[in-house]
This record gives C-alpha cells, structure tokens and sequence, in this order.
C-alpha cells in the first residue's frame, strides 16, 4: 500500500478552503482504508511513515495552524497594503480576534491537523510489529492531537478500521490531553536517541519536549470549559513532569546553546551542521526543500529586495521595542548573503539596501524605509518592521537548506524555567533567574536579577519569535485577551480558543461548538 493510496479524509469529512494570496487548497482523496483487515494486504511502512511526516510539511505554510498562533497575537500582523493582502479580512480578523466559526483558516487548519491525525493512527494500526515505526507514529500522533487541543479544545477520533459512515467520537479537551500524555509515554522509549541525519526523524529528545510542552500546558488542556480563560491552576506534579522530562534532555550532553553571535545560525541554510539546538526539525536540502522555509522570508519580503518578496507581514512597533539595543537576536549580517544581496536576518527597519550597499527604493521611487508605524486596515508598502529569521542561500534563493525548526533547546531552558517559578522542584542548582539569564547570556543581552511571570513571557517572546508559540504562551501567562497594538479592546474571555468549524459540526453531531461561540 503506497502513502498516495491512504485516505486524506479527515475524521469530521469537511470540506476544504482557500483564499487570497495564500496557498490554503487541499484536496480530500480516496477513502479510509482499514490496514489492518485487509487480506493479504502488503504494506509498506516506509511510505506510511514518510506519508505522516510529510502532513507536517503543510504546518510550515504562512497561513493556518501557523498564523492562528502568531497573527492572533502580540508581535505579528497583515497589514492591508492598498489592493494587497486584504484576502477577505482573513488576516484581520485573526489579529482583532473577530473571527467566527466559518473563517477559511480556521476550517482549513482543523482540515490539516485532523488528517495528520487520522493518517498517524492508520501509521499506528500497521505497525504493531514494528516498534521504532508505532513509537513514531504516536509521537507524530500525538504532535497533531496537540494543537487540535491546544486551538479547538476538543478532538474527534476515530481508529483506523472503523467504518467511515460511523460518527467519530470526541475526545474533550481533558481526555484528549491524556489520550496525548498517553502516547506519549508509550512513545518515547521506543524513539531512536539520534536523528536520521538524510531525512526528518522523532526522536526521543522530540518526544520529552513534547511532553514536557503538554505538561505545562495541562493546566490550560483541563481547565472546566465554560470558563477557558482561566485562572489555571498549575499542579507540582505537573511541573515536576515538566522538569524531569527537560532535565533528560539537558543531561543527553546532544544539545547546547549556540554561543555569542551565532543566534541566527538556527535558522541558517546550514542549520542542521552549524546548530547544536535543533531538537526537532524538518529536513531541507539546498535543491528540495519540501518544508518550506521559504515562505517565511517571502511573506515579509518587499517586491524590491532579494528575493523579492509578496511584502506583507509586520512585527508590532511595542514588540521590537522590547529587545535591548545590544540583543543580538535584533539582527545580524550573514556571511555570503548580506554583502551578495544586502539582506540581513532578524528585524528590518530603517533604510534597506543591496549586496553593494546601495539603498533601495519602493516601486513608486521612494527610499524603502521600513518604519514602525503601520496600520492593520491601510499601510502603505514601506510601513511596519520585517522580520527575516530564516534566511535564503543566494545561490538556490527558492530551495535552500534551512531546516525547518519546531522544537529548539533554548525553549527547554526556558520551560524548565517557567515549570521552576509555577512551583515545580528545582534541579542541578538552576533557579529561574539562572536559567533565563543562560540564554540572555548567550544572545548578548543583559542579566536579569530576578523574573517573574511578566518577565519570563517577554523573554520567551524575544527568543522564540515567530516560530510560532506565541499565542499558546500569552494564553498560558493570561495575556491573550488583553489589547495590543491595533486590537484595542479587551477580547471576550471564550475566544482563548477558537471555534469549532461549522461545517464539522453540521457533518457529526457528536461534536458540539465551544462555549461562548
């Protein structure tokens, strides 16, 4: 059986959507085919594998699970740029928290996650007999189930041999965060200790950092669900468990922070060489990139520089303010492609210019001047300061190697970090301040002589910028709901997560929407 004969349904049978400038299109394909009963049925667990894998490819897009984390939040928004990028408000009405049930990304990231899903617990189904593939599949299982829990706060499932006319059950929030714990724990003794350095693998190190983020998160996962927004009560044991699962991972003695001045080099076309802090990441080789890095510099990009880019996303003013002049996670020159195409990585501001230096100029023969002030409803192509944390090689501009980061060390300090201050035991004589300062330390930035909560989420914001877990952090810390720049009211308490779409509710009665929507 090859992955292209697996079903791409997803447990609810919805329909996919797209919209504007982005590439939101999926198509559903074939039918569940039970793997398991099958007589006969040759199956080849290598495609299977990869098949799954692969569904993690499509998290890397600029749109859906990865924009429902960021534009909703404090330090990412889509200006509207004349005829540019309004795309029906999509990006809006993420970042003002007006959306409702049918917004397309909404749908389309529930489509997504669902099917990474359902194509892991076939993956699971096959490979009884294989145990280093059924601990990958639960692990990616488990990643999957992660942010369906984490954004929707309830999850439909069904196994892989049930009927497709059968409505799937729905796991809430609570037993679906255990149902992940739960794969989890038997996962991770079975992921391999090393990484296949040819290709994207799980390994057990992955395994603990995801246990390790659902167990700080347990608190939010199982927080009675008529009232999401907390307050969260966060449990020892809980913290315990995360700090013995990034103590497992600090004392493997595979990772470390990059030094002084090589922040950027996570993010390099050689990342997967020249960093020590990848624990999971998604394979990129220069000439086939199937992750997709690339997107992340061309949705911020202007059509001027190299590469000339779709000019649209923006940082908020408040946030870059917050970096200390000297942090060195701002920006830096690059090697072999700041002095070829004048680009440089972290935060763009100010005037830009090429590889000899010369400045640029917008399409209309103004100086291309990023400033910090832009508007969410009318900016004009200079307006708002870029971002570039991945950044391409000049000689495949369109397939360079940047391996696609999902988990890093630097968030497993800071998790221990955070599960110290939330009551967990301290261990190997760190303390918050210790290890917060460990990685300011090594971005350049100054020591902090203590840190509480407000402190500790402005540190994880400035070192784990747009890579995605913002939204999940301020919703944790209690800050979602309050106004930030261009959200300037108060979001209602329910929207700390987002609805259940439509068109699954309509397809399986079993699921019903989330409070307050």
């Amino acid at each position: 059986m090859k992955t292209s004969n697996l079903t791409l349904v997803i447990a609810a049978t919805l329909a996919f959507t797209a919209v504007g400038c982005t590439d939101l299109e999926d198509k559903v394909i074939g039918q569940p085919v039970d793997v398991t009963q099958r007589p006969g049925a040759q199956v080849d667990l290598t495609s299977l594998l990869s098949g799954v894998y692969g569904q993690l490819n499509g998290l890397t897009d600029q749109a859906n699970t990865y924009a429902m984390g960021e534009h909703s939040s404090d330090e990412m928004m889509g200006p509207t740029r004349g005829t540019d990028w309004d795309d029906f408000g999509t990006w809006r009405r993420l970042h003002q928290h007006t959306w409702d049930a049918t917004h397309n990304q909404i749908v389309a990231t529930w489509n997504q996650l669902n099917t990474g899903v359902f194509r892991a617990t076939e993956l699971i189904a096959a490979a009884q007999s294989n145990p280093s593939v059924l601990a990958q599949g639960r692990f990616l299982r488990a990643f999957f189930m992660y942010h369906i829990v984490d954004l929707y706060g309830q999850v439909p499932f069904r196994e892989a041999n049930a009927s497709f006319d059968t409505n799937p059950r729905v796991l809430s929030r609570a037993e679906a965060t255990q149902f992940i714990i739960d794969d989890l724990t038997a996962a991770i003794p079975g992921l391999p200790t090393t990484a296949n350095a040819s290709q994207t693998t799980a390994t057990r190190a992955a395994g603990q950092f995801l246990m390790a983020k659902v167990m700080l998160n347990k608190a939010v996962f199982v927080q009675n669900p008529q009232q999401p927004q907390g307050p969260f009560t966060f449990a020892q044991g809980d913290m315990n468990a995360v700090i013995a699962n990034c103590d497992a991972i600090i004392n493997s003695g595979t990772f470390a922070l990059e030094p002084s001045g090589q922040y950027f080099d996570n993010f390099h076309w050689d990342n997967s060489t020249l960093s020590r802090e990848l624990v999971f990441a998604l394979r990129n080789d220069k000439g086939a990139a199937p992750a997709n890095a690339r997107n992340r510099f061309y949705m911020t990009l202007h059509y001027n520089q190299t590469p000339s880019g779709w000019n649209g996303f923006t940082t908020l003013a408040d946030f870059y303010n917050s970096f200390e002049a000297n942090d060195q996670r701002r920006g830096a020159t690059i090697p072999g492609m700041t002095d070829v195409i004048g680009l440089r990585a972290g935060f763009l501001a100010g005037q830009q210019t090429n590889g000899a230096g010369r400045p640029l100029t917008d399409r209309g023969g103004a100086p291309l001047t990023f400033t910090p002030d832009v508007n969410l409803l009318y900016a004009n192509e200079r307006m708002g300061i870029r971002v570039v944390k991945y950044f391409p090689d000049p000689t495949d501009i369109d397939n360079s190697g940047n391996d696609y980061v999902m988990f890093r060390y630097a968030d497993v300090l800071l998790m221990k970090a955070e599960a110290i201050l939330r009551g967990g035991t301290a261990t190997g004589g760190a303390t918050v301040a210790s290890l917060v300062n460990q990685v300011r330390t090594a971005r350049g930035a100054s020591n902090l002589t203590s840190v509480n909560e407000a402190a500790l989420l402005a540190e994880r914001g400035r070192e784990l910028y747009w890579e995605g877990w913002r939204r999940n952090d301020m919703v944790r810390f209690g800050t979602f709901l309050n106004p930030f720049d261009q959200k300037p009211t108060p979001t209602p308490p329910h929207r700390v997560v987002y609805p259940i779409p439509q068109q699954a509710i309509d397809t399986n009665p079993n699921l019903k929407q989330n409070f307050g929507y």
